[in-house]
């Protein structure tokens, strides 16, 4: 009876071993598995492949895109892909239905078509394909990515998509049914040999006592040992069971209910995304390099019309007068060319919220001193424009700001300041219209900031040599221009537009005024008997020390244009 128990342990351990042998090998999980969008999805011009996708499984996730024509797929921030979005009609791409077969998918109503996707600045980087797409899904950075998938906005996006993710090819119960296969092997040869010593033992025909009580002896023995065998077995099966539970448990793949209580990770998500900034380097470079080109492109034909896609604001306004300017009068200086070559440093916010501006401050060909360049998106679905350009105070130097993004703050925003954004710019403006202004000894003046000591000086001269007529100059804020950036050490950065006007009136009858070629170019004469006004544009940036400061605001870059001439 022993022996065929013995077999039988035997013969259950080897097929318990090949079990586990098979999980490890014929039975072994793929290692990938593809999910497909259902064919009877409904079609939009739109599909948004949701950022949770990307880490749905770990490793790199592969989509596949079959479409008829050209598409793009691009990949940004969530936020900026829903932002752009908008009310348009699309697909989103949520997750993956049970069995790992198709991709599940929420469609939206809304409006029938969008704009074509291609070329925005919110995409970190795009693929532009005919007809078929392989797409490896890696992060560009840190943090959360979507991806949206188009045609042109106005036909369907393509429908034929597919994403092969890595697999789970955990296989918990292959080693403790190894295991468990061996213990069963091994007590099988145990009890087998203690089988085979019982037998001899009856064989010997000795009836004495005391072979009775050695034979007796030894078969408790053997018991002993077949014993603990069978309990080292019983104690590596529960084991086994045990880690075989964890395993299961630890690589389930049914989604946990959704938790009304943020985890810490997921907070520590949703703060890091917040906190990103808005452009990472590789899509300033990018949009340095457009508007560089929109710049040059518009200096060269002395044509505005060359610069509508890029440039606008301030920079359009005083560009297209210079243009217009230069085109009567040879002489007349053109604006600093705009540069996206050396690349000297950045500012970029980290506010999500739009107009989004960020600055970068330049030195490339033509540029005597660095070049502060203001950049504004207005609307998600607009690309950032050259607002401004201001050259370096000779001797300044610009603050120190975050390069992985920064707050911005309301211009009336006094926290943490000894100034807010307005009352320095209405500061300096006051200090350029009067040479007694309360904020003379506010402001850094003099060789480091040259700019506030020649537009006094130059208004003194005029006044001065201007025999037949009175003078007025006035600097005002322009309150909607105004933009502030927090510094490294607390203090701002502060960037607006001052509207200068320069106002004459002929002291006599009969007097007359008369006014500089550039001038006439746009007023259409030099001369008048009834009085002109000059306008020009000032872009000024300034930094503002942090409360309990003891130091003045300093002029970092300033800069002014003739953008209008009229005669009363």
């Amino acid at each position: 009876m022993r022996f065929k128990t013995a077999v039988a342990l035997v013969l259950l351990g080897l097929l318990t071993l090949l079990a586990g042998i098979g999980q490890k090998t014929i039975w072994a999980p793929s290692e990938t598995f593809t999910a497909s969008v259902p064919t009877d999805s409904a079609e939009a011009p739109l599909t948004v492949i949701d950022q949770n996708l990307r880490t749905l499984h770990g490793g790199t996730v592969k989509i596949n895109i079959k479409g008829d024509g050209n598409f793009i797929l691009a990949a940004g921030r969530p936020d900026d892909i829903d932002a752009w979005v908008g009310q348009a009609a699309h697909n989103t791409v949520t997750g993956v239905a049970e069995g790992n077969k198709a991709l599940q998918v929420e469609h939206s109503d809304g409006e029938p078509t969008a704009p074509n996707p291609g070329g925005s600045d919110l995409w970190v980087s795009s693929e532009n394909a005919s007809g078929e797409l392989d797409y490896s899904w890696t992060p560009p950075a840190d943090g959360e990515w979507s991806l949206l998938l188009a045609s042109d906005g106005t036909k369907a996006a393509p429908g034929t998509v597919s994403m092969t993710f890595p697999n789970d090819t955990s296989t918990p119960w292959a080693i403790p049914l190894m295991v468990i296969g061996g213990l069963l092997i091994l007590a099988g040869i145990a009890l087998a040999v203690l089988s085979a010593r019982t037998r001899n033992g009856d064989g010997t025909g000795q009836g004495s006592v005391f072979a009775k009580r050695a034979n007796a002896k030894t078969e408790a023995r053997s018991s002993a040992r077949l014993g603990m065998v069978s309990a080292g077995m019983v104690t590596a099966a529960v084991t086994a069971a045990v880690v075989a539970g964890t395993g299961v448990a630890a690589n389930a793949t049914t989604t946990p209910a959704p938790s009304t209580e943020p985890t810490a990770s997921a907070a520590g998500e949703g703060a890091a995304a917040q906190s990103s900034p808005v452009l990472l380097d590789a899509q300033f470079r990018r949009i340095l390099e457009q508007v560089s080109s929109a710049a040059d492109a518009g200096d060269a034909a002395k044509d505005a019309g060359k610069l509508a896609d890029r440039v606008g604001g301030t920079e359009l306004e005083v560009r297209t007068q210079n243009y217009k300017i230069r085109s009567q009068v040879g002489s007349y200086e053109a604006r600093m060319p705009v540069r996206s070559t050396k690349l000297l440093t950045t500012v970029v916010t980290s506010e999500r919220d739009w107009p989004r501006q960020v600055l970068a401050v330049t030195q490339g060909d033509g540029n005597v001193v660095p070049q502060l360049l203001t950049l504004v998106q207005s609307s998600p679905r607009e690309n950032y424009k050259l607002v401004k350009t201001t050259p370096l105070q000779p001797g300044t130097t610009f603050p120190s700001i975050g390069r992985d993004g920064t707050e911005t703050l309301a211009a009336s925003d006094k926290t943490g300041l000894l100034y807010s954004g307005e009352e320095a710019l209405a500061g300096l403006a006051d200090r350029l219209t009067s040479a007694d202004s309360t904020f003379k000894d506010k402001l850094v003046e003099g060789e480091s900031s040259p700019y506030i000591a020649d537009t006094l000086s130059y208004q003194a001269e005029v006044v001065k040599s201007g025999e037949n007529g009175n003078f007025t100059f006035t600097h005002k804020v322009v309150p909607e221009s105004t933009v502030v950036f927090r510094t490294a050490d607390g203090g701002a950065l502060v960037l607006g537009r001052l509207n200068f006007a320069f106002d004459g009136t002929p002291k006599a009858s009969g007097d007359k005024l008369t006014i500089g070629d550039d001038a006439a170019a746009l007023a259409g004469g030099k001369e008048t008997t009834t009085g002109m006004v000059l306008n020009f544009a000032e872009s000024m940036a300034l930094y503002v020390p942090p409360a309990g400061s003891t130091d003045p605001i300093k002029l970092v870059a300033a800069t002014r244009g003739l953008v209008g001439a009229s005669f009363k």
